[in-house]
Parts: structure tokens; sequence; C-alpha cells
């Protein structure tokens, strides 16, 4: 009996909390989810790549402005008919709380104007939703120098 109840709190403790194997996994499918959201950014634009994976409480920090607080205030603070389609990026690392309910990705970013190339990095947080995706909870970059070689 007493052997049957050791064995009964090692599997819950085991199903409650993701494993290493499963943490793995979880970082892995923020790096994929980031990654779609940037090849949509070159489809549909930057704002409304974010805003098609954006959570409802998304906070967008922007230099220079005040946070954007929700989805629908974010919605609203860009034309979607002139968003930007030459703005790519890629993570450089994705981490995962232990619950699995939230993470972060964050990477370097390339923007392609007509005259100039910008660079930059950028911070993501990611929020699993009861549907096992992972929504834009924070989001915020800032430029920099080009990479080095």
């Amino acid at each position: 009996m007493r052997t049957a109840i050791i064995i009964s709190i090692l599997v819950f403790s085991a199903c409650s909390r993701p494993g290493e194997n499963n943490l793995d996994e979880l970082k892995q499918q923020i790096a994929s989810t980031d990654k779609a959201m940037s090849d949509l950014a070159a489809k549909e634009g930057f704002n409304s790549s974010i805003f098609a994976y954006a959570d409802s409480g998304i906070v967008k920090l922007n230099e220079g402005r005040l946070p954007i607080v929700g989805k629908t205030a974010f919605a609203a603070s860009f034309n979607k008919d002139n968003d930007v389609k030459t703005i790519s990026w890629n993570p450089e690392n994705t981490e995962v709380a232990r619950s699995g309910e939230l993470g972060f990705s964050w990477g370097n970013w390339k923007f392609i104007a007509k005259d100039t190339v910008f660079y930059g990095n950028y911070f993501t947080v990611w929020k699993k939703q009861q549907d096992g995706n992972w929504k834009v909870a924070l989001d915020g970059g800032n430029n920099t120098p080009k990479p080095g070689n």
C-alpha cells in the first residue's frame, strides 16, 4: 500500500509540471511560432502579423511612444494598407517557464527601406492559450548598428 501511494505521488508530480523534454518541445513551439509570424509579415505586413498572433491583452512597446495595451487598441494603431512587408526576424533564443504557460523569444530583425537597411533586436513574451497555441502577450524591440559578420 505504501509503495502504491509513493508511486501515485511520483506519477502525479511528473504529470503536474512539464518535464525537461516537454520544456524543450515548448521552446521549439515558440521558435516555430515566432518564425511563422515573421513569414506572415512578408505577406501581410509587420503589424498585421503581430495582430494575427496577438493575445487579447497584448502590450506593444514602441520606441518613442507610450505602450499600446489590448488587441483592439493595437488594431487601431496601424493602417493595414500601408503595413511594412520588408521586415524579417529570427529568434536567437527561447525560454519557457516551468509551468509551460509563458515563454519568451528574442532575436534580431532587419528592415529593408527604399534607400537603406535598418537592424535591431526584439523580444516577445508568449502566452500559451487553452487551445495549445502561443499568442503574443508583450512585444518590443530596439534599433542597433549593423551586426558584425
